[in-house]
Formats: C-alpha cells, structure tokens, sequence
C-alpha cells in the first residue's frame, strides 16, 4: 500500500469523526454549555487556576499527553508490522483514546478542577478513590522514570539535542513575560515565541553540550521540581505554546513529506503475530498497548486533564477542541511515525551501517531482527529510528538535508519528552497534596510542610529520577506502558459513573471500550508479571521488585476496580442525594444551570 493512501485515510477518519461523533459526545454525553464558569474563573489564583487563550491550552495539552511516546510506542511496535500498530492507533484513537480524555477532562471541570481520582472517590467509592490516589502517583513516577531516562540518553547521544533544550525552556520565561506583562498580545507574542524556536535550533548547531548521563539525570531533577513549583504562566504554558508550534510545523512538513515522496511501505505490513521485543517471543495481543501506549490512549492523558489542563480551562466550549481535538493530533502523528518508518525504514538501517545480508526481507525475519538492529545500529534508541526516516523523507521530498532535519526530529521528540516530564511531576504534586489532606486534621504543622509546593515537587522527582539513573528504560517503557493503560481503564470506569449516574446520559461509548480495555489489561499485566520481570531479575534485582510489586499492585486494583464498578452502576440512587453532585463550592453551586 502507498504511504500517500495510508495518510488520507487518517486525516479522514480523525476530520470526518472529530465533526460527527465527537459533536454528538459534546451535546449528549458531556451537555457542554459555554455559559458556565468554568473553575479557572472561579477559583483564579494565578498560581495553578488561570484562564488561557484555547490555543495556548491547547499547546500546553498536547505537549503534555505526547511527550515521546507516540514517536517511541508506534517506532517499538514496528516489529510487528506496520499495519497492525496503525490500527491499534486509528481504533484506539477513535474509540477509546478520544472519548477517555475529553470526558475525564470535562468530569473534572464539573467538579472544580479535581483531579480523575478525586473524581472516583466521589462517585464509585471514597476508598477506591484513596488507593487510586497511590497508584497514580506511583504511575506519575513511573512517568518521570521512562521519560528521564529517555531524554537523558537522547542528550548524551545528540549534544546538538541537549543544547537546543536547554535553549528552549530558557527562553520560555522570557515569552511568558511577553503574553502576560506586556501590550504585545498573543498574535506579536507568537511571533517572538516562532523567533525563539528558530533561536534554539541554530543554537544547538553551533554549541554542543556534552555531559554524562548521571550529570543530566541530577540536571533534569532539579529542572523538574523547579517547573512543578513555579506558576502556570512562568514556564508551563508558554513553554507548551512554543512546543506546539514546533510540533505543528513537525506535522507538517512530516504530511507533506510523505505525500510529496509517495513511496510504498517498504517494510512488512505484518511479520508475526509473536515477535522479539520485550522478550524473545512478545505476541501483538495483549501486549500491545503496553508498547504503543499515548500514541492510540493513555491513562496519563486523565491526569493531564484533570491535573493541569481542568484548571485553565476557559470555556466548556473549548473542551471538545481541546480534550478531544489533541488526543486525534497525537494519533495523526503516531500514523505519520508508522508511515514514515514503513516506508523509509530499510533505508534508515542501510544509512545507519547494517549490512546487506544482515537487513531482514523477509517477514518473518524482520520480526525477529528488528529490535536487535535498532538497538546496534540506531544507539538503542527508537527515536533515532523514526528521526532518521523522517529526515529521508524530507529528503526525498524537497531535497533538505537528512541529517539537520533527523536532528530536528530528535528536537522535537526530546521538547515534548521534557514537557511530559515536568507536567507529570506536577500533578505529582497535586496527587501528594491530595493523598496528604487525612493528616490535616491530625498534625497541622507537620501537613502544613509535606504538603507545600516544593516537598510536593520533590518527593515525586527524587523517586523518578532514581528509577531512571540505570538507564533501563527499555523495561521502563513497558511498565510504564502497563500502568498507563491500567489507569485510562480506571478513568474509562469513573467517567462511565460519572455518565450514567450523574449525567443520566447514554454511557455506552464509554462502558464499552472501558471493559474491553479492561479484559485486554489485565491479560497484559499478566503476561508482564509472568514472562518479563523474572528477565528483569537477573539484570537488576532491585528494579524488578519495583515493577514486580506495582504489578501485582495493579493486578489487585483491576479485580477491585470491576467489582466496585458492577456494584455502584447497580444502585439506583445518585451518589449524593437531595443535592446536585456535580456542585463542589458555593460559586459551583451556583452556577449550576
């Protein structure tokens, strides 16, 4: 099949679904109205609870829910073929992923900008919700964990990569002076923000920092406990606006690459239906949304709406553009990485130095080959896979140079790497804050200081970043993967509640790909526990007891999760009755229509 074919038929399905199915989510499931305040009006603090322009939210949400994973997930999974990851992406994209974020997002402005297991506590149980409090921020380390250990390879191994980072988040502040201080307004301001993105990209031609991995892994602590603390409008926003113009114009010139090139998919489209990924024999189901993770739907994205997003929310008119337009963005990348690789990933090996009798023709070659040439040939990273075919295949198209726009690639992949890094470790902090409210009432003081905005920054990062100091984070990313999938099926169930008992309205699209999902989980989880941490034990014992235990942490909630699910879906009452549950504050209360 043609590349070309392949990418209309994804901005089909994401155009023609995000005006139809999306619009009927709005009015019916959600009852968007753009006349109610939302909780960055009513409860404005400047610090965390600040209206944003749609478009600026809008980059800070992407930036955020992508981080690499839907470049590194897609660009793994490619061991299977190309044509099963890219329907795990355009099905779970539609059904699941979409419909996940937008309702845990607008769930979490009914109820003051609460956090998703805020939100459970509340309409499932308050225990569950407890417990889901300590599994997320276990997963939010987790997080930190894999994108530290990605971003800090990825710096050690493009110098030209690090130098460009640092350069953008240092000129960050500066655009955020100039959107919030300043007369300049959003139109000038973009301008100076696009000036600052060409800035940092020239920067890291000229200048290379080179530093160990451990030096970057204390660096990129201290950075992330510093932008968890400081407020949105410092770093957070204009920093996220900034990556999303880096990534629409990556979109871009990655669309148009592609269809100006018109190749075919040179690799296979399915090799087998077990292949050599995790372990020597890793099958597509269950396992695949352990690898092609944000890039089709994500748990992390719930946290991402109800943690930061929920809390700058405009209008409830924006939600749908911006809880539902994202999560289809990040699919459409996720196809252009599968496109890319599929259709110019022989040629990235050749370039890269694997020899003619050692590149795998065959099918059922490549399945087993594929992993172990990536990780010889691409420095272990399939980041420097999918950015050395998309730089052929600008090449290919307009004739740029590969090797400045697969340095460009990486840029782009390490931008939203680190966005994902510091958002995760501040919500984080909203999780450690939440978990820490029962002490209140027994030692104030001792509350008062655990709970503050740097304890709540460094708990979280000191915990991370420990995790990622080996560098393994090809372990990481699958248990990241199975934690993340475990948490979008928990959210999946709390907005299925949510719906059916407090909207009264049809919770269908929601139940079932939250049972599905799921079923598809737990069999995952299984199969990780089973057949990789025992692999894992004989590498690092200390680090397969961690992944070891939050399996079976994971395991016990999911038997928990369906229980208590089938158990308040059955009661009959609202789960507050005499009053209307979705009221949180007396400004709350009275905005309710």
């Amino acid at each position: 099949m043609g590349s070309v074919v392949i990418v209309i038929i994804a901005l089909v399905v994401y155009g023609g679904l995000y005006f139809t199915y999306g619009k009927w989510l709005e009015r019916r499931v959600v009852g968007s109205d753009p006349k109610r305040p939302t909780p960055a009006h009513v409860l404005r603090d400047g610090v965390d609870y600040e209206p944003a322009n749609r478009f600026v939210l809008f980059g800070h949400h992407f930036a955020s829910i992508a981080g690499a994973a839907p470049i590194v997930g897609p660009a793994i999974a490619m061991a299977w073929g190309w044509l099963p990851g890219l329907l795990w992406v355009l099905a779970g994209n539609v059904f699941i992923g979409a419909v996940h974020d937008y309702l845990s997002l607008m769930a979490s402005v009914r109820y003051d900008g609460k956090s998703v297991q805020w939100v459970a506590s509340r309409v499932i149980d308050r225990k569950m919700g407890y417990l889901f409090g300590w599994f997320i921020l276990a997963v939010l380390i987790l997080v930190v964990a894999a994108f530290a250990a990605i971003v800090g390879g990825l710096f050690v191994k493009t110098p030209e990569v690090a130098t460009s980072s640092s350069v953008f988040i240092l000129l960050a502040p500066v655009l955020g002076y100039l959107i919030y201080k300043t007369r300049l307004g959003l139109k000038w301001s973009t301008l100076f923000g696009l000036l600052f993105i060409v800035v940092a990209i020239l920067a890291g031609f000229y200048v290379q920092i080179r530093l160990s991995y451990n030096i970057w892994m204390g660096i990129l602590f201290v950075y992330i406990v510093a932008a968890a603390s400081l407020p949105v409008t410092v770093l957070l926003q204009p920093r996220d606006y900034m990556n999303s113009w880096l990534l629409v114009v990556g979109l871009a010139v990655g669309a148009a690459s592609v269809l100006v090139a018109h190749h075919s998919m040179a690799l296979p489209a399915f090799s087998s239906f077990s292949v050599n990924i995790i372990t020597s024999h890793t099958p597509f189901w269950p396992v695949i949304p352990l690898i092609i993770a944000c890039g089709s739907l994500s748990g992390f994205h719930a946290l991402v709406a109800s943690g930061t997003t929920s809390k700058q929310l405009d209008s409830e008119a924006s939600g749908l553009f911006i809880g539902y337009g994202a999560m289809f963005t990040e699919g459409l990348l996720s196809s252009i990485v599968i496109v890319a690789i599929g259709a110019f990933g022989y040629q990235a090996l050749s370039l890269a130095g694997v020899p003619a009798d050692q590149m795998p023709h065959s099918a059922s070659a490549f399945g087993v080959r594929y992993g172990f040439l990536v990780e010889h040939y691409m420095g272990g990273s399939p980041v420097h896979m999918f950015a050395r075919s998309y730089g052929l295949a600008a090449h290919d198209a307009f004739g740029l140079p590969i090797a400045t726009v697969s340095i460009m690639a990486a840029l782009w992949v390490s931008a939203f790497a680190m966005t994902s890094l510091d958002t995760s470790n501040r919500i984080a902090r909203y999780t450690w804050t939440e978990l820490l409210e029962p002490l209140r009432s027994r030692n104030e003081s001792l509350h008062r200081i655990l709970s503050s905005r740097l304890m709540g920054a460094v708990v979280p990062a000191v915990a991370g970043i420990g995790l990622a100091w080996s560098g393994s984070w090809r372990m990481l990313w699958p248990a990241f993967g199975g934690a993340n999938q475990m948490l979008a099926s928990i959210a999946l169930f709390t907005v299925a509640v949510w719906v059916i008992q407090v909207r009264k309205a049809p919770a269908w699209p929601v139940v079932i790909p939250a049972l599905l999902l799921w079923v598809t989980v737990t069999a995952a989880l299984l199969w990780y526990l089973v057949a990789a941490v025992p692999i894992q034990w004989e590498k690092s014992k200390g680090q397969a007891i961690v992944i070891g235990g939050l399996m079976v942490l994971m395991l016990v909630m999911n038997g928990a999760l369906i229980v208590d699910f089938f158990r308040r879906t059955r009661k009959k009452k609202s789960h507050d009755e005499g009053t209307n549950p979705e009221s949180m504050t007396q400004s709350n209360d009275q905005r309710q229509p």
